[in-house]
Parts: structure tokens; sequence; C-alpha cells
């Protein structure tokens, strides 16, 4: 699927790219995780030519970013993720990769990219806001069980827990609560959909081939997207090539909602309805995906032929401001 043509790296002088910064690590919780996705990214720059230089903003002061011509953003989570890096950049005139400064803060909060997707006409599962005060019987009851409980504003599955008995709420909202506090203690509690877990990496205007995630554990958690082995990803997905279409359209549709530009990822779920038809819902967006072994984009990105070290030039070349 198609829109405008991206753009080739072939079209594109290494030497055009000047003095490039890899942002990695950070403050998150993702810490980890952004440190081996810079690590990647910067070694395909390297092997390209491409005058790379890692950057860590836990370690130094983002006024010694000036100098550099353009900026790889391989953060992940708060301060990278979230708007915040985005706006540094805007300030000092220097294009990065990804999403402006609304589209990464709306891409990082679960429940507001919710909203926009509702008022969108896009179907996202149900969720309901929670605090101390919440009547979660009454929440268990009107979501069902399983559920799933997660802070609203942080990635990698990081404090997500599902919760299957009757009565388990109350102790996944605190443990949720407490994942939350850094990024502002936000936390949700969403109907869970079983029928399967996709996901859809976009790049330019270009919708890759979906990837379907089979975990072996009893959800994608943070174990299994980063430690296990014996996680199945499957691409081809296995939908009837009509209905892959439709849904990579939706996804593009999805994305734009939230204002996302230049690359990212955009996960659902599907689930069988009484019809027997599959209906996909949307469960969030990832506006700077991972870039490690592990990663959904590059997986996607080799099903349509493209290499790990062209998909980052390519993601650089689309790098902008404002």
């Amino acid at each position: 699927m198609m829109g405008a043509p991206i753009v080739k790296p072939e079209n594109f002088a290494h030497q055009d790219f000047g003095r490039v910064a890899v942002l990695l690590g950070g403050r998150s919780g993702e810490r980890e995780v952004s440190l081996a996705s810079g690590a990647g990214v910067l070694a395909a720059l390297r092997r390209q030519g491409v005058a790379a230089e890692p950057f860590d903003p836990a370690e130094r002061s983002l006024d010694q970013l000036a100098g550099f011509d353009r900026v790889f953003i391989a953060l992940h989570g708060r301060h990278g993720e979230d708007g915040a890096i985005q706006g540094a950049l805007e300030l000092m005139g220097i294009p990065y990769t990804g999403s402006g400064v609304l589209a990464s803060a709306l891409g990082m909060d679960k429940w507001r990219s919710k909203l926009v997707w509702q008022a969108a006409g896009l179907p996202t599962p149900e969720c309901v806001v929670l605090d101390a005060a919440s009547d979660f019987a009454a929440i268990e009851a009107r979501l069902g069980l399983p559920l799933f409980v997660k802070p609203a504003c942080e990635g990698s599955s990081i404090g997500v827990a599902m919760v299957a008995e009757p009565g388990g709420l109350a102790a996944a909202h605190a443990e949720a609560a407490r994942a939350a506090a850094p990024s502002g203690g936000l936390v949700i509690a969403e109907r869970a959909v079983l029928g399967g877990e996709y996901t859809v990496a976009i790049l330019g205007d270009e919708v890759l081939p979906i990837v379907k995630i089979e975990p072996a554990t009893a959800f994608y958690d943070y174990e299994a997207k980063y430690s296990r082995d014996d996680t199945r990803y499957l691409c081809p997905c296995g939908l009837p090539a009509e209905r892959e279409a439709a849904l990579r359209a939706q996804a593009l549709k999805a994305f734009r909602a939230l204002g996302c530009r230049g690359w990212g990822r955009i996960d659902f779920l599907m689930e069988r309805g009484d019809s027997g038809e599959a209906a996909a819902f949307f469960l969030e967006a990832n506006t700077s995906p991972g870039m490690t072994d592990h990663s959904l984009v590059p997986m996607a990105a080799r099903a349509a032929g493209i290499s790990y070290d062209e998909l980052v030039l390519r993601v650089l070349a689309l790098a902008t401001t404002g």
C-alpha cells in the first residue's frame, strides 16, 4: 500500500545528512531498551558512512546538541517520545525523526489517544480511568473479566497487568499506580480483546505488512517483548489479503488522526463478533518504536524487502521540524 513515494536512500547522498546525533538511553523506565535501539541505529548509520554519534540526554546537557545537523530519536518513554525532547529540538531548529510535539504527546497517552480515535470513528477497546476512590467491583462488572490495567503514559508494557479473578482490580490498580507515578499517575482499566494482537508499521506514506504477535505468556508483556525467545511473530500475518489491506488503510487513518508523521507503529487487537466477522480495535500508537533485534518495525520492513540499514536511512531522511 503506497501513498506519496517515500524518500529512497539512493536519492539522498550520505554527506547530506551532516553530523547526526542518535539520542538513546534517557531517564525513563525504558532506558535499557532505548540503549539497545540506539546502538543498533548508530551501527547502521556508521556502516553506511553517516557521521553519527551517540547522545544520552541522561548524561549530557541538551545544549550540546548545537552543531548537529539532524537527530535520530531512539529514546522510548517519558522525555523521549512524549513531546518533551521534540519541543526542545523545535526550539533549537534541529530536524529530528518521528512525530512532532502534539502527536508525540498524544501517542504516549493511551487514554487521550482513545478519545481522539473515538472522535474519528475508529474502534478502540472500552476503558475507564481509575483512581483510589473508584468502584472497582462496578468497573469489573462493566468491562467484564479478564480485563487489563495499565499506566496510561508508560510504554513497553511497564506496569500492565491482567485481572482475571473477581476482586483483583484494586490490587492491580495500586501496582499500576506505582509504575505510573513518574509519568503523572494516570491509570486505566481496559476491556480485554483476546482474538489476536497485531501491529502495523508506517514509514513515510508507506504502510508495511502487518505482523501478528503470539506470546507464550498470558499476554504480550515486557518479558515477552524483550527477554523471551518463545514469542512468535508471523509476517505474513495470516489474514486474508483483502482484510489486511483494509486494516492497513485503517491503521494509516489512526496514525494520521493523532497527527503522526515520519514513522511509527499502530497496534491493534482482533475479536470475533457474534456474526463471526473479526473486528479490529486500535490499542495504541508508538511514535518512537523499538529498533532492537526483537523489534517489530525492522521485522515488517524485512517482509517488505527493506533491510535494517535501509530502514534506518529512510527514517533519518524523513527528519524534519515544525
